[in-house]
């Protein structure tokens, strides 16, 4: 290992930390203006140990891929605070977060446009190891084919394009390829979306055997409810780009107190869940811009149990009932 990659202290097992990300894009107003702040990611903390996956929940525009993409390290966060392995990502070197990318590998949405039409398997899989490893040709195309194995295909699959495999088993050739690199991460962002919901099972599944079978921390992005709930063992939610309640899974589908959230399992059939969510929620409105957010709460301008606080003061998160969650009226929806 690098000299500057010198993990600290990782008793407790955790792959990646987050400690108040947030990501701010300009966008410009035209010459001689100044530019808008547009707040992707406004503050968001959480960790991920080896064997768990954590899932990031919440409607387009949220921010879950912008903090992907952090969490690759494809962007800066503009502030705050992200590990890889105890090692500071922030504050590494280029030639150190190079090094760090190994260890963090993403699984893209669409398996039709993550792979290179014009490459064969074998060369499509064993490129990151001829980029970041010293292996010679054989080599190379042994583990390439042993991955090959591990995701469930075929060994004459090694000569084939991409072209002629189904949707599933594209993404099972580009989970192997996120694979061969030994990450201790992998970033899934809506990585079964784009399939037939009779073969999405099964790519969940293989997930699931991975990460049992190589200890794999995943962090999963995804607006379906129901695969979250079959894969996922904590949950974030999101909207505008912040934290609105964070938990273990059992704990926020059984009982959602953020209402946000509890609009969203009401959305799901059968994820209701045994509390106030249980009744039927249509959110009224849309969602805000991210370059003029709300004054308080950022849910405010749709919440229906909104006060005179929520309007112009922005809720902490706070620990109650087993679970983060940022609300003022959290209290009087736990105990109506």
């Amino acid at each position: 290992m690098n000299a500057h990659l010198t993990p600290a202290s990782n008793a407790d097992n955790t792959v990646l930390q987050a400690h108040n990300l947030r990501k701010v894009y300009p966008i410009s107003n035209g010459f001689l203006r100044k530019a808008d702040q547009l707040q992707a990611v406004g503050g968001v903390s959480f960790s991920v140990c080896a064997g768990k996956t954590l899932a990031i929940v919440g409607e387009s525009g949220c921010g879950k891929s912008t903090l992907a993409r952090m969490v690759s390290l494809i962007e800066s966060p503009s502030a705050g605070a992200l590990t890889v392995g105890g090692v500071d990502v922030v504050a590494a070197s280029d030639h150190d977060r190079r090094l760090l990318r190994q260890k963090v590998q993403l699984v893209f949405q669409n398996p039709y446009g993550s792979l290179n039409p014009r490459k064969r398997i074998g060369q499509i899989l064993e490129a990151p190891l001829e980029i970041n490893t010293q292996l010679n040709a054989a080599q190379r195309a042994e583990k390439a084919r042993a991955m090959l194995a591990l995701v469930g295909l075929r060994p004459e699959h090694y000569d084939r394009y991409p072209h002629m495999f189904s949707g599933g088993q594209r993404q099972r050739i580009a989970i192997a390829r996120a694979l061969m690199l030994n990450p201790a991460l992998v970033v899934a962002d809506e990585p079964v979306s784009a399939l037939d919901v009779s073969i999405q099972a099964q790519v969940l599944n293989l997930l699931a055997d991975l990460q049992k079978g190589l200890g794999l921390a995943y962090l999963f992005i995804s607006h379906d409810l129901g695969v979250v709930r079959h894969i996922a063992h904590d949950v974030l939610v999101m909207y505008l780009g912040h934290s609105v309640e964070q938990g273990n899974k059992e704990t926020i589908f059984s009982n959602p107190l953020h209402p946000y959230t509890q609009a969203l399992l009401a959305s799901t059939p059968g994820l209701a869940g045994s509390g106030p969510a249980k009744r039927r929620m249509v959110l009224k409105g849309e969602l805000p811009s991210p370059l003029n957010p709300p004054k308080g709460c950022v849910f405010s301008t749709r919440c229906p149990h909104a006060s005179a606080q929520c309007l112009v003061e922005r809720p902490p998160l706070q620990n109650l009932l087993g679970r983060s969650v940022a609300c003022f009226e959290a209290q009087r929806i736990a105990n109506p």
